[in-house]
């Protein structure tokens, strides 16, 4: 089976769950296989930052600014970011290019790009009506949409079904279902895990009853100030989060004194970085282009952070 249609399998579980320690091996291959720096950095960034679930939780466990916020600085950051890469080493880019091999002939794709893009939009609008919140007024748009939701999602899950049985084979339909396995078993315990040693360490939100007191965290990242930016990007930059657990450890944060506008910048900074992706990606990219994403990763969610914080109060 061609790579394409590995990826098309995959995809659909990455959907659901995506984290860095998957996108790295993506990223080294599109990157080594020719793809320029720019959008290597943009899609490095935007895999895990991007998650149609992760932001959803955001909006429903920490509040629809922020969710919002979340969902709109990261596609920004991916494509500012990576611009500003592709700018700063345009001239070692244009070297290695030209010492680049000539692509190998390509496969002929199995579906259009409007069938691919009917298939990712089907399972996008699965995850946002299936996780449709209850509204506080029984009235309105809102409420309209959540009495109906599951009959949405049903009707979605007819068309995705007559979509798989259409537009896929055998082959992929078993990729498909192995990579979304694959992502279940390794995202739950984590993600179960997180919400516990969130938990233990800054107890329930609103109340004083973890081991690290509510006031040492207020005041490195309390209120809205740089520092306090500043400081949760780059806690948020070298901390590990597995996919969804920086919701519950945010949520911890807030209710133990933690601003709104650094809320958004660890949101921003941590699920992109790493230590241990720092350290790949060094292995690829070198030490100083490293660092320069590293930095402007940092200094964007903290300026990022800053401005939502005086906008949201």
């Amino acid at each position: 089976m061609s790579g394409l249609t590995h990826g098309v399998g995959a995809v659909s579980g990455a959907i659901l769950a995506v984290c860095s320690c998957t996108v790295l091996p993506l990223f080294m291959g599109i990157y080594k296989r020719g793809a320029g720096l720019g959008p290597a950095i943009a899609f490095l960034y935007s895999g895990p930052a991007i998650n149609v679930l992760a932001i959803i939780l955001s909006a429903r466990v920490l509040g629809w600014q922020i969710g919002l916020a979340r969902a709109l600085g990261a596609i920004l950051f991916s494509v500012v970011i990576g611009l500003i890469m592709a700018l700063l080493f345009r001239g070692e880019e244009q070297k290695r290019a030209k010492g680049l091999l000539a692509p190998e002939e390509k496969e002929e794709p199995r579906r259009t790009l409007g069938q691919t893009a009917l298939y990712f939009l089907v399972l996008v609008l699965i995850l946002v009506f299936a996780a449709w919140g209850k509204p506080q007024e029984n009235a309105g748009f809102w409420y309209a949409v959540y009495s109906v939701k599951w009959y949405l999602v049903i009707a979605l899950l007819i068309a995705l079904a007559l979509i798989l049985k259409a537009w896929f084979t055998r082959e992929e339909l078993t990729a498909w279902a192995d990579s979304t396995w694959d992502f279940s078993i390794k995202i739950l315990p984590l993600l179960f895990g997180g919400v516990l040693v969130a938990g233990f360490l800054m107890g329930r939100p609103g109340a004083d009853a973890g081991i690290i007191p509510a006031k040492y965290i207020s005041m490195v990242v309390g209120g809205n100030g740089l520092l306090a930016n500043f400081a949760a990007s780059l806690i948020g930059a070298f901390m590990y989060f597995a996919t969804l657990t920086e919701v519950p450890v945010v949520q911890g944060l807030l209710g133990s004194g933690m601003g709104q506008g650094p809320a958004l910048a660890l949101l921003l900074a941590g699920p992109a970085l790493s230590l241990p992706s720092m350290l790949v990606i060094n292995s690829v990219l070198g030490f100083k282009k490293t660092c320069a994403y590293v930095f402007l990763v940092v200094i964007m969610a903290t300026l990022t952070g800053l401005v939502f914080g005086a906008l949201v109060g």
